[in-house]
């Protein structure tokens, strides 16, 4: 079966209104629902949330195909914000303050080819300064705090892992209409799986 991961409820309200009439609407974090066709479940925002909750998935249920969706920010222009992309591989990007930092690089599945493609890195610290953004742009285009904990832990099971973000921001730069832009971005990303539930539903 298909499961189906979002970081928050906010980034999960959206679909879960849309999908089958809202059957799973109201679902909280650390909660698990299920129907014939998906699995879905909120695990929180964070790289240890991540990790462990998606493993009391794995291990509680049967899946064929792990989906984890959300919000990211974006590193570099060509990528601005209402994008949404696919992730060809996740980085752990905390790695930053050891003098010769090495990035572990998940893989993932190739997915809804018809997205725009990016690289993902996943990281609990956040980006300042025009120098350090500099530094993340040579190896990455989108930054999220969850992608890579809930990928880790999927290979492990040797689950194959797609990621779908949908860009609701911009490192380093200011937005007056910050708040605006994540709801219009959650709703944006929330309609395209639910007109591509098809395509969702064959991954499994």
């Amino acid at each position: 079966m298909l499961a189906v991961v979002f970081a928050t409820e906010a980034e999960s309200r959206p679909f879960l209104k849309l999908y089958q009439r809202g059957r799973f609407e109201g679902l909280t974090e650390n909660e698990v629902a299920s129907d014939d066709q998906i699995t879905i479940i909120i695990v929180g925002s964070g790289k240890i949330k991540a990790t462990l909750r998606t493993e009391r998935l794995l291990v509680g249920n049967e899946v064929s195909h792990l989906l984890h969706v959300g919000s990211c920010q974006s590193l570099v222009p060509e990528i601005p914000i209402g994008s949404v992309c696919r992730a060809v591989h996740v980085l752990e990007g905390d790695r930053v303050e050891l003098a010769a930092p090495t990035y572990p690089r998940m893989p993932l599945a190739k997915s809804f080819k018809k997205l725009k493609d990016a690289r993902l890195i996943t990281q609990d610290h956040s980006i300042h300064g025009q120098t350090e953004l500099t530094y993340w742009q040579r190896i990455a285009d989108i930054t999220d705090m969850t992608g890579y904990g809930v990928a880790y832990v999927s290979a492990t099971h040797g689950i194959p892992c797609s990621i779908v973000k949908v860009v609701a921001g911009v490192i380093d730069s200011e937005d007056i209409n910050l708040l605006l832009n994540i709801d219009e971005s959650l709703e944006t990303l929330g309609q395209y799986l639910v007109k591509n539930l098809d395509k969702l539903l064959e991954l499994k």
